[in-house]
């Protein structure tokens, strides 16, 4: 049976791309008047934007029997062993992954791998991952 946990959402971290995008607009549009190659730039930094939130919206998480399934929008990740993952610890790290929030996990998995994620019940989530792999150390 198939359990899906969504990303959390930091609308702070929206913001900031918000305004990331947009700001430099305002200044330009306040000094310049408004032409076709403007209005072509404001409607790809909408559509870009409009992608980015659909983005943050889903983001999720699934678990399976066997399987961690991690999805952004349209992306999908490589399924993760739940055998293979060793360990889950918080993380406040800010690179980029399928994570809509800074309150993140860190999930080590395999050799190397680790993967940060921000599901919205973290430990529902983590409970879920340990009670089919007990051998998951949480940090």
């Amino acid at each position: 049976m198939t359990k899906t946990y969504y990303s959390k959402i930091s609308y702070v971290l929206l913001i900031i791309v918000f305004v990331v995008f947009f700001a430099p607009l305002v200044l330009f549009a306040i000094n310049k008047t408004l032409n076709t190659k403007l209005l072509f730039t404001i409607l790809g930094l909408v559509i870009t934007y409009g992608f980015i939130v659909y983005l943050f919206f889903n983001t999720k998480y699934s678990i399976t029997e066997s399987f961690l399934k991690v999805s952004c929008g349209i992306f999908n990740y490589k399924p993760i062993a739940i055998a293979s993952i060793k360990t889950i610890s918080n993380s406040r790290s800010l690179m980029s992954s399928p994570a809509a929030s800074f309150d993140r996990i860190s999930i080590t998995y395999g050799k190397w791998e680790e993967i940060i994620i921000s599901p919205r019940d973290k430990k529902a989530f983590v409970n879920h991952l340990k009670s089919q792999n007990s051998n998951i150390k949480i940090k």
